[in-house]
């Protein structure tokens, strides 16, 4: 058994997701409550990714691939949506705009200082 060998047995375990962008996800959803996952299409710059939204909106992205996608729901054990159906959640546009408002808010406050 070769080198590369070892390599492919592992982005197979996870359905075709690179090893480490799995244990991520798994970690990630670990973390947080309410996961949900949006799968997103490929386009001309990017493979297919998916991007987990948690209860509280915050949010993280990942390649996937195709087999990766379809492995998802069954793998997490959450929700998988088709984001070119459903949109994006609410709350993760929501988690955003607080994120902008902090982040504005300690520039004044460096300024102020």
């Amino acid at each position: 058994m070769g080198v590369l060998d070892r390599f492919r047995r592992s982005v197979s375990r996870y359905g075709g997701i690179d090893a480490t962008d799995a244990r991520y996800l798994q970690e990630w959803v670990r973390a947080h409550n309410g996961v949900e996952a949006f799968v997103e299409p490929r386009t001309t710059v990017s493979d297919v990714t998916v991007v987990l939204v948690a209860a509280d909106g915050e949010w993280t992205r990942r390649r996937v691939g195709e087999s990766g996608a379809r492995h998802l729901s069954p793998w997490l054990q959450i929700p998988v949506y088709d984001a070119r159906r459903t949109g994006y959640p609410q709350r993760m546009r929501d988690h955003d705009a607080r994120r902008r408002i902090e982040q504005r808010r300690a520039r004044e406050r460096e300024l102020l200082e």
